[in-house]
């Protein structure tokens, strides 16, 4: 009888990951579709839906019940608190945004950091990371620094290594997926700063949007699988 009940609990928790996965993908499509089409209304009500329901997703893969998984909530709760700053017009530019989302790649760090450090798996990040920050990054904060000031060159300076710092302890936990996952996140906030800074690419908030929601995911899953 235990027996079964314990299958019954799993069938269910696993209907329930089931669900919140497809909620993940649909609201996702939806915000990346109206992105695409402009649709302003539509975009801000669905891209914090996406937080919200990928946060949804974590839970039912266990994230309340060990501290990486809380950890990963909380990046999550970030997350969203950045996209709601950034559906505000008046905070784009402001402090509110950055902070948000430097909180997010922090918390990730910690999660990482709890799931296993393998020194030859961070290596592997290391070298992937610091090539990028040595020519991207390097061109998003002379680009800020010149236009907006030696502050916010440092600042976005500070930023890029806590990316970095992401990338590394997310290979240091020698799953794939998560380094995938940091990889791709890292990518976004790149075509970010570099459309922001350094002059506008093509599409890029179409390619910022999915890589933003596609490496979340990606990460989230391989750290509670």
């Amino acid at each position: 009888m235990t027996a079964m009940t314990a299958m019954t609990a799993m069938t269910a928790m696993t209907a329930m990951t089931a669900t919140a996965a497809a909620a993940f993908a649909l609201i996702a499509a939806l915000a990346w579709l109206a992105v695409y089409r402009q649709w302003a209304h539509v975009e801000r009500a669905a891209k914090p839906l996406v937080m919200v329901a990928l946060a949804a997703l974590a839970l039912t893969m266990g994230a309340a019940d060990h501290t990486a998984g809380r950890l990963v909530l909380m990046a999550l709760f970030f997350s969203l608190v950045g996209d709601i700053f950034l559906n505000r017009k008046a905070t784009v530019d402001s402090l509110g945004v950055p902070l948000a989302f430097l909180l997010a790649h922090l918390a990730y760090v910690f999660a990482f950091l709890l799931l296993g450090f393998q020194r030859w798996w961070a290596l592997l990040g290391l070298v992937i990371a610091v090539p990028l920050g040595l020519t991207s990054g390097r061109r998003i904060v002379r680009s800020a620094a010149r236009v907006e000031g030696v502050a916010l060159g440092a600042s976005v300076t500070a930023y890029l290594l806590v990316i970095s710092a992401m990338v590394i302890t997310a290979s240091g936990t020698g799953r794939l997926l998560v380094l995938l996952g940091a990889l791709t996140f890292m990518i976004s906030d790149t075509v970010l700063g570099l459309d922001r800074f350094v002059g506008p690419r093509a599409n890029a908030r179409m390619v910022v949007i999915v890589t933003c929601h596609l490496g979340q995911a990606m990460m989230v899953i391989g750290a509670l699988r």
